[in-house]
């Protein structure tokens, strides 16, 4: 049970970032650019927050089902 949600939520993050990669490459470029150019600091901030955001994303996931 554990194992399949997990194949499904890697499935998914590839999924969506196939869809980025293949429908705006540029804009993609784009934001890596500005990664770049911004801190290591930053770029922590920001990870962070996409982890908080995913994870509350898969409780509240959990929560309703």
């Amino acid at each position: 049970m554990i194992f399949n949600k997990l194949v499904m939520a890697v499935g998914l993050v590839l999924a969506l970032e196939g869809c980025i990669i293949a429908l705006a490459p540029t804009y993609l470029e784009k934001i890596l650019k500005v990664l770049l150019k911004s801190t290591v600091e930053n770029r922590r901030i920001i990870g962070l927050s996409g982890l908080a955001v995913g994870t509350f994303l898969i409780w509240i996931s959990e929560k309703l089902m």
